[in-house]
């Protein structure tokens, strides 16, 4: 019998001879995702419609804002709020929507600024629950009321509340010193002390204000305007003139501290990073019996001239182990102007830290002396 031809062989791609060359199957190979975690339902029974409208808000605002925040399905039905997602994302929505209503029975109207500030707190893992931070009153005057807004401002009034030296340093829009000056108005309405006094180095003259034409006011009006501003955010502005010529409000440029002590008053330094060792050593000492004292100021805005040392920089480092003077860190995540303001800040932190890591690295090094390395140079 003939030999039964055989089926003629396909050759081999190039594929497949790779794959058979490195000793794998010539089968198909298909890539399995690896499994994510579980996605699990959690239940959330609102009591109250009025309660379940403003967690929704106007056209499902408030609603979609925390299903973005969370990386879970939110769903509503009725009276009940259904969340799927990851057990970790479930857990931290469960308790945002327990910080919501709570602000809600409180009174407050929720708007996306409080949602996202409650998330940020959340996230912060604080013992601080955000619905306490969010409702503590400061200082209310025709129906409005004055509140720390962070995590880091709460911490912030309850150092001042606590301690007789409160440094708040942070950038720009961190409410340092709008809560320093309601905290002052709050204490001298409750008796707690007889005066105000408010000051600044007027730097951009110097400090050196007697050759300047006009009377005193007239000279630091330009300097100390900030300040003004906030009071008539907490006062009657009929009633400033009047608290200031009796003496219980005073605000003056820093030159004019000098020798003097201050009882029974809230005292406030503002823009201290415009000031020398010298200057903040000074109006420490000026702390009377029965006074307290609020520092603030912004490490990276000094504007002194070239070469000089500011006072706020240093002084941590100066009071670090005297008791009963905190110091207060504010940083981006508690700006409370527009979301931008605190990208800005970021966004100038991280060229500042560039900036340095390139100056550092054209610095030549000097022969026999460490590098920024840490090894010394070597001679050729």
């Amino acid at each position: 019998m003939g030999a039964t031809p055989s089926t003629p062989r396909r050759p081999a791609r190039r594929r497949d001879r790779e794959q058979v060359a490195q000793g794998h199957s010539t089968q198909p190979m298909t890539s399995t995702p690896p499994p994510g975690p579980p996605r699990v339902q959690t239940r959330i029974t609102v009591p109250e419609p009025k309660i379940m409208v403003n967690l929704l808000g106007a056209g499902d605002e408030i609603l979609r804002l925390v299903e973005r925040s969370v990386n879970s399905d939110v769903h509503v039905r009725g009276n009940e709020i259904t969340i799927t997602g990851a057990p970790a994302d479930n857990a931290l929505a469960e308790r945002l929507f327990g910080e919501l209503i709570e602000l809600i029975e409180k009174g407050e109207t929720l708007t996306t600024d409080a949602v996202r500030r409650t998330v940020g707190m959340l996230e912060q893992g604080s013992a601080e629950r955000p619905a306490d931070v969010l409702t503590l009153n400061i200082l209310s005057r025709r129906g409005r009321t004055i509140r720390p807004k962070t995590l880091g401002q709460k911490r912030y009034v309850d150092a001042i509340d606590a301690h007789t030296i409160v440094f708040g340093i942070g950038p720009a829009g961190t409410g340092k010193t709008y809560l320093a000056m309601a905290k002052a108005v709050q204490t001298l309405q409750a008796k707690q002390v007889n005066r105000i006094i408010l000051t600044r180095p007027a730097v951009e003259a110097g400090e050196r204000l007697g050759f300047l034409p006009g009377t005193l006011n007239e000279k630091i009006d330009p300097y100390l305007r900030p300040l003004y501003d906030a009071l008539h955010d907490m006062l009657d502005p009929e009633s400033i003139p009047k608290l200031m010529a009796a003496g219980t409000i005073e605000v003056a440029p820093l030159a004019y501290m000098r020798g003097r002590t201050l009882n029974d008053a809230f005292i406030i330094l503002d823009e201290a990073q415009n000031t020398t060792p010298e200057q903040m050593k000074m109006f420490l000492t000026r702390l009377g019996f029965g006074s307290r004292i609020v520092v603030t100021g912004d490490v990276t805005q000094v504007d002194l001239p070239g070469g000089t040392t500011s006072g706020l920089r240093v002084v941590r480092e100066i009071l670090t182990d005297v008791a009963d003077v905190h110091f207060a860190q504010l940083s981006s995540s508690d700006v409370v102007r527009h979301r931008l303001v605190g990208e800005i800040v970021d966004a100038y932190a991280r060229w500042d830290v560039e900036r340095e890591n390139q100056q550092a690295k054209s610095v030549p090094a000097v022969p026999g002396r460490p590098t920024q390395g840490g090894r010394a140079g070597r001679r050729r």
